[in-house]
């Protein structure tokens, strides 16, 4: 994983909004401080370092790479892909590329989507999967909600197949599209293209035009991993860790409670990383990798949701 240098606190925040936001962060939604971008950094950058540190702890060289999959709902450009940038980055000569965008439920469908890569294409031995997110650069700072939330950073996987039993034993999805103008950046593409005009309404920044129930991802979250333990033929107390997405500590309490899980087996990150969407997930687990929070043979769960709306949940065992 890896996220950007410069570091916000809540404080500093409060000062420029001229209220105090410190509470509601700590105690609702987790929330002590972030990491933004510099003004020369972009998405392709913080995917390309925590790509070069998934490499290097794979033990993978850059050749050896079959796929890139990039996560992200904060491109580079509009076209050529971000992914584009990052293969030419880490010089992965030998593989083909794409972005994936299902806002922050990037990377638990781009994880799936590289799993089947490798399970249909027998010559394929190493998929790159990074979840990338540099929102700070869309962030309207007058704006408490929006600014407040989101940070930046990025986190890596390498996908490579293994003898004997199956590590992914499957993912479910879900989705409801009519949900897809209630947060989002809606400038830039073809709705709202870059004229004086889009920008003058603000269309290129981040915008909660309409809000979520405030229950939507206790709502849902259990739901969706009720169904995937079904699937896999497991049950819910079988799970040693559950990774979700990294947006309210309080909706994490609430869905382990729901589940009747001890917070023990799950992990957090957003006290010191902020909300960073599509690279939450694999920064939480590379965290909790550090933290010795898996061991071989865990059976690890990533339930993620974003925008649009669309959730997705996997099922590891860990090797």
């Amino acid at each position: 994983m890896y996220v950007p240098d410069r570091v916000v606190t809540n404080a500093e925040l409060s000062a420029g909004l001229g209220e105090d936001v410190d509470e509601f962060l700590r105690d609702t939604l987790g929330i002590r401080q972030r990491h933004f971008c510099s003004e020369q950094q972009a998405t392709s950058d913080l995917a390309t370092e925590a790509g070069r540190q998934a490499l290097v702890r794979a033990g993978i060289a850059p050749e050896e790479v079959n796929w890139l999959i990039v996560a992200t709902d904060t491109p580079e450009y509009i076209s050529p892909p971000t992914a584009a940038v990052v293969q030419s980055n880490l010089r992965l000569r030998n593989a083909m590329f794409y972005d994936l965008n299902t806002a922050c439920a990037g990377f638990v469908t781009a994880l799936d989507a590289g799993c089947k890569l490798i399970i249909t294409e027998p010559a394929f031995e190493s998929v790159l999967v990074i979840g990338a997110y540099a929102m700070s650069k869309y962030i309207n700072w007058t704006d408490k909600y929006t600014s407040t939330m989101f940070a930046d950073g990025a986190g890596a996987v390498v996908l490579r197949p293994l003898e004997g039993k199956p590590a992914y034993l499957g993912a479910v999805f879900e989705a409801d599209g009519s949900y897809h103008d209630y947060i989002g950046v809606y400038g830039g593409g073809t709705r709202f293209p870059s004229t004086p005009a889009s920008l003058e309404k603000g269309e290129q920044l981040l915008q909660f035009k309409k809000r979520f129930p405030r229950e939507f991802n206790v709502e849902h979250w259990p739901a969706l991993i009720e169904r995937l333990m079904k699937k896999i033929g497991r049950r819910v107390q079988d799970i040693n860790l559950i990774l979700f997405t990294q947006i309210n500590l309080s909706a994490i309490r609430d869905s382990m409670a729901r589940l009747g899980l001890s917070m023990e087996r799950t992990h957090y990150i957003m006290d010191r990383w902020g909300y960073t969407g599509s690279a939450c997930i694999p920064m939480a687990l590379d965290d909790a990798v550090q933290k010795k929070k898996l061991k071989p043979g865990d059976l690890l769960v990533m339930c993620a949701s974003g925008g649009g709306f669309a959730m997705g949940a996997s099922a590891f065992y860990w090797a």
